[in-house]
């Protein structure tokens, strides 16, 4: 707890824009004008689904490659009681000993090329891949395909480093603030509310995890700078022939949002609140949208879009969390006027159209993300998604969330702070 109060009198000044990047990485464009940019990227994609259920989803523009093997459900969300932690601690299994090389052998192998390897997991999803020279690409495919022979010492080291992340996100006010808030969300026993950060995977947890969630069916294969598509997805076939399966998890069943509270003392002069609103189902875009209306809405709060919720952060001193809780109430529950949902739209439009050219992993990010929601993938389509929003529909996403019963979860002194019941008494 002492950690956590220092962490909390550290971030105090400058939480509202480091609680926003925590939940999903957000630029702030002051002054942008409310004429939507076009997409730049004169890429070409091109997409395979393989016999074994793996699409493989390629463009030509990119002057590096980054090849990236998404997992849409190994994420936490997807942990059984018994797996808690799983998905945190596979992160750190991913270029482990398999396949007949050992973990030296793999990481000299994508060194010796000069990549740069990777591995992501959230509540979610995970991935696993690298960024290399464009000629380096291709041969190194076969390093992302190894099936993990769960050495012993492979299995303590990445159980250490799962407590190592674990111990830093609890000093960290801004990671339990949000940690809370999906346990507000959707409880804190159910999968959706569990805490991603749990350091208690076993060995036979880990394994019987990976086993299930990390598997071909179903699974995107993005890649960047690939000039051509069809040997590239022979290369992918060869070099992943051997690679598990699975027998496709389809879709996760729908968590139940609750709306609830989580509440943590911690006396350090500085309150940090959020509320969390059920997302408007498959569709991101308007997500972001809803997002940049809620930055632009009302001065000292923010608003973020991550995981299946949405919603709105404010911090202040104890004595003012009321009026900031009233400003955060305030953003949600006044309908955005037209001419904010325009300028949020360019908002919007522009961070996903400048994440195509933020760099090859940003990229590579985007087309798994767009082919997980809808199949299918383009710069053009990118713009598309955010030019077909329109007013009504914005405005009814916030109507919703005036309607709705709001998750809370509250970091810091929470002397002066209201509950959770008396906040949803300004909704619904």
């Amino acid at each position: 707890m002492a950690s956590l109060i220092r962490a909390t009198r550290k971030v105090a000044t400058s939480s509202r824009r480091e609680f926003s990047s925590l939940l999903t990485t957000v630029e702030e464009f002051p002054g942008l004008p409310s004429t939507s940019p076009e997409a730049a990227s004169a890429s070409t994609a091109s997409v395979t689904t393989l016999p074994n259920g793996l699409t493989v989803v390629s463009e030509t523009a990119s002057s590096t490659s980054t090849v990236s093997l998404t997992f849409p459900n190994a994420g936490s969300s997807s942990e059984s009681i018994s797996e808690s932690g799983a998905a945190l601690a596979n992160k750190f299994l991913s270029f482990k000993s398999g396949s007949g090389l050992s973990s030296a052998l793999i990481l000299r192998n994508l060194e010796d090329s000069g990549a740069t390897p990777f591995a992501t997991a959230s509540r979610t999803s995970a991935s696993v891949g690298y960024t290399a020279s464009k000629d380096k690409a291709i041969r190194l495919v076969p390093l992302i395909a190894t099936s993990c022979s769960y050495e012993k010492w492979d299995v303590n080291d990445v159980q250490s480093l799962a407590k190592l992340e674990s111990a830093a996100a609890q000093e960290c006010a801004h990671t339990t603030l949000s940690e809370g808030l999906f346990a507000a969300a959707y409880g804190g026993q159910s999968a959706m509310g569990r805490s991603f950060f749990s350091a208690s995977a076993t060995a036979a947890s880990i394994e019987s995890f990976r086993t299930r969630a990390y598997a071909l069916n179903g699974a995107v294969l993005s890649a960047t700078g690939i000039d051509d598509h069809e040997s590239f997805v022979k290369a992918v076939e060869e070099g992943f022939s051997e690679s598990h399966v699975g027998t496709g998890a389809g879709a996760a069943p729908s968590p139940v949002f609750l709306g609830g509270e989580t509440r943590i003392h911690a006396p350090a002069g500085y309150t940090h609140l959020t509320l969390g609103f059920e997302c408007a189902a498959g569709n991101s875009a308007l997500d972001s949208v809803v997002k940049a209306c809620i930055d632009l809405s009302v001065d000292g709060v923010s608003g973020f879009a991550k995981d299946g919720l949405v919603g709105v952060y404010g911090g202040a001193a104890p004595s003012d969390a009321t009026g900031a809780l009233d400003a955060m109430c305030a953003a949600i529950t006044a309908a955005p006027t037209p001419e904010i949902i325009q300028r949020a739209k360019a908002i919007a439009k522009a961070e996903a159209v400048f994440k195509l050219d933020g760099g090859s992993q940003s990229l590579a990010d985007s087309m798994a993300s767009s082919i997980v929601e809808s199949g299918s993938f383009s710069a053009a389509g990118v713009a598309a998604a955010y030019d077909s929003i329109t007013v009504d529909v914005v405005q009814g996403a916030f109507s919703a969330m005036a309607k709705s019963n709001p998750a809370m979860s509250v970091v810091g002194d929470l002397s002066s702070t209201p509950y959770q019941g008396s906040i949803a008494a300004k909704f619904g």
